[in-house]
């Protein structure tokens, strides 16, 4: 077999393998909505967040509802995708969702009640910045009392709607950290704030910023304290 050949012989077994995961994937995509439809819920929201670990900037959190009769279009974990998939994505999912809603909590808050508080704050932000109701909310593994709702381990690969508002929170957190990078020394438009190594080095040389977690530990605040 020629070189080309192999070539196409092989990106063909790729598209099929991907085809594959696609439907395999699109059948779980759907299982938390069809269960919860299934009981009588119409209006159900799926809600997560972007930011709990980085040193610096804000948790966001996006709240979705999609209509009864979607069809599956995600199929990878928010973090697995290209910052160009995500923003795709992002256009597609405000196209076809009933709402979407966004919560916003920053560093300053985060510090005085909490990283945990601080994400259900937010998520609670992006419930009430839907334009409609729902009744019924899935959440990625975060306990929302008193709210109707179910806590679902890796939600994001069991529900359209979860994994819609996890890339909703990571298109907005990524974009507010690329404004702070034109106002700070830090390049928070590539580590968008997370305690890389790079951004370590930055927090020894510049020291911290405005939007850096200071109840977080930045690798800095020992030596601010001598």
């Amino acid at each position: 077999m020629l070189k080309s050949e192999k070539s196409k012989s092989g990106s063909s077994e790729k598209g099929l393998k991907n085809l594959q995961q696609q439907k395999k994937t699109s059948k779980c995509m759907l299982e938390i909505e069809k269960s919860l439809y299934s009981k009588g819920y119409s209006k159900i929201v799926g809600i997560d967040e972007a930011g709990r670990g980085p040193l610096a900037g804000p948790v966001v959190a996006a709240a979705v509802i999609f209509p009864i009769d979607i069809k599956p279009f995600i199929f990878r974990d928010s973090k697995k995708l290209s910052p160009k998939e995500r923003e795709r994505l992002f256009h597609q999912i405000k196209e076809n969702a009933v709402s979407v809603g966004i919560g916003i909590v920053d560093s300053t808050v985060i510090d005085r009640i909490n990283i945990y508080n601080a994400t259900k704050l937010a998520m609670e932000r992006a419930l009430e910045d839907l334009k409609t109701d729902y009744d019924y909310i899935i959440t990625d593994y975060v306990r929302f009392d008193p709210y109707p709702h179910i806590s679902v381990k890796k939600a994001d690969e069991k529900s359209l709607s979860v994994a819609a508002a996890s890339i909703i929170a990571k298109v907005i957190r990524d974009r507010i950290m690329e404004e702070f990078s034109k106002v700070y020394p830090h390049s928070f438009d590539r580590h968008k704030g997370y305690p890389t190594k790079l951004h370590r080095e930055e927090i020894m040389k510049y020291g911290l910023t405005p939007i850096h977690r200071k109840s977080f530990n930045t690798g800095i605040q020992h030596r601010l304290e001598l």
